[in-house]
């Protein structure tokens, strides 16, 4: 069961990259950088994922990244997740899970909790993120 949206942050793709393949997909390493807040306090999120695409035209992608408060505080995070394209050139959406690791104060409850996102990217590269704890 999903518990309190706990983030929301809007960025930008900063760079796309082709990696080598497995020889059945081609794989894709997305970077971006977003910022919002979580759990009510300011931050910035830097990411780097890679996406392949499925048999059946899905997509299924792994990354990481930090989230950093204004005040120097950092998160590392990790996650998987699932996504499709939504048919307006490069855009896609994704869902999935994250699990963090921080020696915050601010942002300790982070590490003992699962955490559940949506990550859509449109056609001119915008992200818009939401994550929800999961109870």
């Amino acid at each position: 069961m999903l518990g309190e949206m706990i983030s929301e942050t809007h960025g930008k793709i900063t760079g796309n990259r082709v990696l080598p393949s497995d020889g059945q997909t081609p794989k894709v390493e997305i970077s971006f950088q977003e910022s919002g807040k979580i759990l009510g306090i300011e931050v910035t999120d830097m990411g780097t994922y890679w996406s392949v695409v499925r048999k059946e035209g899905g997509l299924y992608g792994e990354g990481q990244g930090i989230i950093m408060t204004k005040d120097g505080e950092v998160v590392g995070w990790t996650g998987q997740g699932s996504g499709k394209f939504t048919g307006h050139g490069q855009a896609v959406s994704f869902r999935g899970a994250l699990y963090c690791q921080t020696s915050s104060t601010k942002l300790g409850r982070l590490n003992n909790i699962a955490i559940v996102y949506e990550h859509d990217v449109d056609e001119n590269g915008n992200t818009h993120t939401k994550l929800w704890e999961w109870k």
